[in-house]
């Protein structure tokens, strides 16, 4: 029953941390395209922003945008994952 109850858990952490960095993924998309003021993607794009955006603002503190290119959002989902093994491992 407890093992259950872990695996249970463990399946529960995955898809959290898969979410958020899905969203962060969306997130990242979602920029590139232009955005009319007062459309549906502005309000998707403000949520996701509102969600995402401390996490992504940590670590473009750390690593500034080189050529252009911002990179934070890989790094911050190569952490979440990382931190997510971390958890499980904890958790089993």
């Amino acid at each position: 029953m407890l093992l259950t109850a872990s695996y249970t858990l463990v399946r529960l952490v995955r898809t959290l941390f898969n979410f958020y960095s899905f969203l962060i993924l969306a997130y990242c998309l979602l920029t590139w395209f232009p955005i009319r003021p007062g459309g549906l993607l502005e309000d998707i794009g403000y949520v996701l922003q509102r969600i995402v955006g401390p996490y992504l603002n940590f670590f473009r503190r750390f690593l500034p945008p080189m050529g252009g290119i911002d990179w934070s959002p890989v790094l911050a989902i190569v952490v979440l994952n990382l931190l997510e093994n971390v958890l499980i491992r904890l958790l089993l």
